[in-house]
């Protein structure tokens, strides 16, 4: 049942990836998050400014233009950067630090320009340690925006992993129960890989994964069975990794012995180790000749 919830769950983070790549969702995030950052959700002010920089959107020829003509949005951008950007957009004489007070002051959005006041007065004048304030800032923002989106793809994780279990049947508690009915049939799995046979093989392809009947019946049993799935579907959120380092535990546990690559460490250690720890016990007895003769202080 470990290996059958490591695979759905696999499946499940590269159907997860592949419409995250498809439907371009961290850059729109990224996106989102930066507009509420700066208070922009027109993205027609600062928001857009930022984006038109080449530190933070490289494929832009530096001009602003609105959401819907972006020609590429960047999946993630490099704290120092956006610091560079924004303050690049906010100064209307570039290295003008003397003058960022008063070009701040026309920031149209009262919240950001009080925010940047702030960030402005504990630089103290030092224009790089504005920059770094502007960076922890950042930082803090996206922290926000990683756990919405981490949030959110919980639930499409969950859906698809849903989704999954019906379309394939792939019900917990009849699996649990063949298994438990049939302890010869759990023995057999118990051993692989090196115990799989003909006949173990013939009996995994009767486990009850797949449809042998449908539409179902709308009964107690399909409650039943319904439950199973959200049971498979929950075990896919601890993600494939757990799953699959549960198995190698599992199966390290019923080996014995020690690997044949830390039996040839051992082996390799021993020689160079051994005269020095017969040298010293050998010197230990010759200089307590009296612990030899009183074995029953040992």
């Amino acid at each position: 049942m470990t290996f059958c919830y490591g695979t759905v769950a696999l499946i499940v983070a590269t159907l997860q990836e592949a419409l995250a790549a498809a439907f371009r969702l961290r850059a729109n995030t990224l996106l989102a998050g930066i507009k509420s950052m700066l208070n922009d959700p027109r993205f027609d002010a600062l928001a857009q400014m930022v984006y038109a920089h080449p530190l933070v959107n490289p494929h832009s020829d530096g001009n602003p233009v609105d959401e819907r003509h972006l020609a590429a949005r960047p999946s993630y951008i490099e704290p120092a950067h956006f610091a560079i950007a924004l303050v690049d957009s906010i100064q209307k004489v570039p290295g003008d630090f003397a003058r960022l007070g008063a070009d701040i002051d026309a920031i149209r959005d009262p919240q950001v320009r009080r925010a940047l006041h702030a960030l402005h007065a504990r630089a103290a004048g030092d224009l790089e340690r504005f920059q770094l304030l502007v960076a922890g800032w950042f930082d803090n923002a996206m922290e926000r925006v990683s756990g919405a989106y981490k949030r959110r793809q919980l639930l499409i994780s969950l859906l698809i992993s849903l989704l999954l279990a019906i379309l394939f049947n792939i019900d917990s508690i009849n699996l649990f129960r063949t298994l438990w009915q049939q302890p010869q049939l759990a023995a057999h799995i118990g051993g692989a890989p090196g115990a799989l046979d003909a006949e173990t093989l013939r009996q995994l392809w009767a486990l009850p994964i797949g449809w042998e009947s449908f539409p179902p019946v709308l009964d107690a049993a399909f409650a039943l069975q319904a439950a199973g799935w959200l049971i498979t579907a929950a075990t896919t959120l601890f993600g494939a990794p757990f799953w699959f380092d549960l198995l190698q535990r599992a199966v390290q546990l019923r080996g014995t012995g020690a690997r044949p690559q830390e039996t040839a460490i051992a082996a390799a250690s021993a020689p160079r180790a051994a005269p020095a720890m017969v040298a010293s016990t050998v010197a230990v007895v010759r200089a307590t000749p009296a612990l030899s003769a009183a074995p029953g202080e040992a």
